[in-house]
């Protein structure tokens, strides 16, 4: 192999969905399902539980943040901190 041949890497798939916060949960959802915790360590386990059913793993969960529930004076700099990408199956349990 060589400096410069490409990596043959296996690329995850990937499936995004909408993080939000409805003031007392982390709120997850896509077109097919709504999920909710209190924190998100336990939002990750539930959105592990529910995409084991239909997908197939190695996964990606691209979360993207819901850009109303941040006030607006700190939105220019939100999208760098707060959207987050799971990565299942999840590797630390508990």
């Amino acid at each position: 192999m060589t400096f410069f041949s490409p990596r043959k890497t296996k690329r995850k798939r990937r499936i995004e969905m909408t993080l939000d916060h409805d003031g007392s949960n982390w709120v997850v959802s896509r077109d097919d399902m709504t999920l909710a915790a209190p924190s998100l360590e336990e939002l990750d386990r539930k959105v592990e539980q529910a995409i084991r059913k239909d997908h197939e793993f190695p996964l990606e969960v691209f979360m993207c943040c819901n850009n109303e529930m941040i006030p607006m004076w700190i939105r220019p700099y939100m999208n760098h901190y707060f959207n987050r990408i799971l990565e299942l199956p999840l590797r630390h349990r508990v």
